[in-house]
């Protein structure tokens, strides 16, 4: 009896092993969610007779990250990450197939994996030697307090070298402005070093090796940073102190102006994806940008932008108290009486106030770029994407043209980019999904014509 009870025990135990063998390894798939397309990898290894795995999310530039659970009996998978934020539950079909669903935030979406990892090339992205220098420094903010870090590329040999500061778009940033695998930071920074050009771009605040802290911080924060590093490349020697100019990538061309604005020794700036009109305004037009290219209906996106419309002047108009959801509250439940009750419009009320009354929100909504707009003397490029649903391109140009031309500024370029998204990258929908997906970090038709403009500032 006990022989047998040992054989059967050795039999299920090498059964569970054969069934780990023939899970593990890499599973690749895309998830449809709500009209965005992301694809994610599942990379399972056996560890002590037990399962692990680790998730990728190569279109969010996320990877490695752990899960929290993995359980296989054929032909079943369970995957947590997060104890259950995320969950993934499938069933295998053939030894290289499964079909399941992915569920988070209380949303399920089918989710078939196939055996294999996903490559993703960035074709541009230089790696060194490279034939120029490069020296990662650091440098005070003496306002906020704070030491902050980047890279200096300066071409090999010469002095007194014409510069730029990078400045990032929303969100913490590193160097290079990474976002789902592509680093255009990088990218332009090493165009314009082989031309002759010095490049400063540095980590935010509080990300990466800079000190200090993101959450909290302003565009009129990050601003002070930019100026800090303006002031750094002024004491170098080897850089030409009348020729610094700014290259600023959506939230980064706010903040261009507005170093610029107040500084005179600024020698131009670039304006990438920049917005001419206040936060709300620019939210508005996103999610209707967005909405159109995901396919939503008209009254959808009409109803949304009323709601949208509505958080937006209470938090910039409100009282700023205790009773905001609640005057928020009675604004918005003829809108959403319909389908909600009066509980659950309370609480989307609440989460939504929560999620925006935060400093740097509240400061992007008020801000008007025109306002420093109209104070920029020095020559300015600002150029769009066609495809761009975060900044629409025309209509933001216009803006900023107007604004730059009523304080007197006749020394500007504007240019709109046939079929590029936010990136700057060649795209077919403009829909963020796509980023992470499109091999291109940066439209080389761009890099050319900027690189002529600037060459143009500097002579």
């Amino acid at each position: 009896m006990k022989r047998y009870f040992f054989t059967a025990s050795l039999f299920i135990f090498l059964l569970t092993n054969l069934h780990a063998q023939n899970i593990t390894g890499d599973w690749n798939g895309t998830l449809n969610a709500m009209g965005f397309k992301l694809r994610l990898v599942f990379h399972i290894t056996s560890q002590n007779d037990s399962l692990v795995a680790m998730m990728d999310s190569p279109d969010q530039g996320a990877s490695g990250i752990p899960t929290s659970l993995v359980t296989f009996r054929h032909p079943d998978l369970h995957i947590e990450v997060g104890k259950g934020m995320i969950v993934y539950k499938g069933s295998m079909v053939t030894p290289d197939s499964i079909e399941g669903t992915f569920s988070q935030s209380g949303r399920t979406f089918d989710l078939a994996l196939k055996r294999g990892n996903v490559e993703t090339r960035r074709p541009q992205e230089v790696k060194p030697p490279f034939p120029y220098k490069s020296e990662d420094i650091t440098f005070a903010n003496p306002t906020a307090g704070i030491t902050l870090a980047g890279t200096l590329t300066m071409p090999e040999k010469g002095m007194k070298f014409p510069a730029v500061v990078m400045i990032s778009g929303s969100g913490p940033q590193d160097r290079n402005e990474t976002i789902m695998g592509h680093k255009p930071f990088l990218v332009i920074a090493d165009y314009m070093t082989k031309r002759g050009i010095a490049v400063l771009r540095f980590d935010d605040r509080g990300t990466a090796s800079s000190q200090g802290k993101f959450d909290g911080a302003t565009s009129a924060d990050f601003a002070t940073d930019v100026e800090a590093a303006v002031a750094y490349l002024r004491e170098r020697k080897e850089i030409d102190s009348d020729k610094i100019g700014l290259i600023g990538h959506s939230e980064g061309a706010i903040i261009a102006p507005m170093v610029a604005a107040k500084d005179k020794g600024i020698a131009f700036i670039v304006m990438l994806a920049g917005t001419g009109f206040d936060g709300a305004d620019i939210l508005v037009m996103q999610n209707e940008a967005l909405g159109r290219a995901s396919g939503l209906d008209e009254k959808d996106i009409e109803k949304a932008t009323k709601i949208n419309r509505i958080l937006y002047n209470e938090l910039v108009t409100g009282p700023g108290d205790s009773t905001l959801v609640e005057k928020t509250f009675v604004s918005l439940k003829p809108l959403l009486s319909e389908k909600m009750s009066d509980e659950e419009i309370l609480s989307f009320t609440d989460k939504s106030i929560k999620q925006l009354n935060t400093p740097w929100i509240l400061y992007f909504l008020k801000n008007n770029p025109a306002t420093f707009l109209e104070k920029v003397k020095c020559p300015v490029l600002a150029v769009g994407g066609s495809k761009d649903l975060q900044v629409p391109a025309r209509t933001n140009l216009d803006a900023i043209e107007k604004a730059l031309h009523k304080g007197g500024n006749k020394r500007v370029t504007i240019r709109e980019f046939t079929g590029l998204n936010h990136l700057f990258q060649l795209a077919d929908t403009g829909l963020p999904d796509e980023y992470g997906r499109i091999e291109e970090t940066f439209s080389t038709e761009v890099l050319e014509f900027v690189g002529k403009w600037m060459a143009g500032m500097i002579k």
